[in-house]
């Protein structure tokens, strides 16, 4: 909230945009207060794989894979709040169409400039049975609850939001909450469709559910075909996704 005051010494014609004047209306001679009200910024922190597993539980929700991620978390503002940015955190696959799949997801998401994407490492991991001595390989993400948990912490005290919104059921998030409420800083958790986390949820007091905004995802789905601004270059909607529809 910025304030204001003038003293007029002539006959002032104006009229408050998104203010609000106290005291006498201006006139000549007079004093008077204008308080301008600033809107509240919001980052939002998005647990890329937490979220993208979060859909992929139901099959009928993955066809909200293609989302338009900005504009899906703008339908949770309030008129005194503005969505400064969304910070997305993920990594790139190893597989091939995976890989494909979620690099046009990102470039179709990085049209608009509030979509900030954050990336970590995807290792392959060696997994043992103690029974049989059967080795099976699978990939896990690195580096992304830590660089959230870095991205939070710096915009806090930075003062480059008045709001974060984590959307993860990571329960490695919570020292970063912690943190972030000890300097009086107002944040929030949302919980991934399907995801959950008892930690997070005690944490925050009360964390949205998702899964419970069909209608919001419905209306954010990008078009099947977007043509990229600075290349004109026709990007589509990965057929896999477009069959879950």
């Amino acid at each position: 909230m910025l304030y204001l005051s003038k003293s007029c010494n002539f006959a002032a014609d104006l009229s408050p945009v998104g203010g609000k004047y106290y005291g006498s209306p201006p006139q000549k001679g007079g004093l008077f207060f204008y308080i301008v009200m600033e809107k509240q910024r919001v980052i939002v922190y998005v647990d890329g794989f937490n979220f993208y597993y979060g859909l992929k539980k139901e099959r009928s929700w993955r066809k909200y894979y293609w989302l338009d991620v900005v504009k899906f978390f703008e339908m949770f503002m309030r008129d005194d709040q503005e969505l400064v940015a969304v910070k997305y955190f993920s990594a790139r696959p190893d597989d091939e169409e995976k890989k494909r799949n979620q690099n046009a997801f990102f470039q179709a998401n990085k049209e608009n400039s509030k979509f900030q994407l954050v990336l970590g490492k995807y290792l392959k991991k060696e997994i043992r049975c103690f029974n049989c001595g059967h080795t099976i390989y699978t990939h896990e993400e690195k580096e992304s609850d830590v660089r959230i948990a870095t991205q939070v912490i710096a915009d806090v005290f930075r003062k480059n939001c008045d709001i974060s919104i984590i959307v993860s059921a990571d329960s490695d998030m919570v020292p970063a909450v912690e943190i972030a409420q000890e300097q009086g800083h107002p944040i929030f958790v949302y919980f991934p469709p399907f995801q959950h986390s008892s930690n997070l949820r005690t944490m925050c007091g009360k964390a949205i559910d998702l899964n419970r905004y069909e209608k919001r995802f419905k209306q954010c789905v990008l078009p099947q075909t977007i043509v990229l601004k600075q290349s004109c270059y026709e990007l589509h909607e990965p057929d896999k996704w477009r069959n879950f529809e």
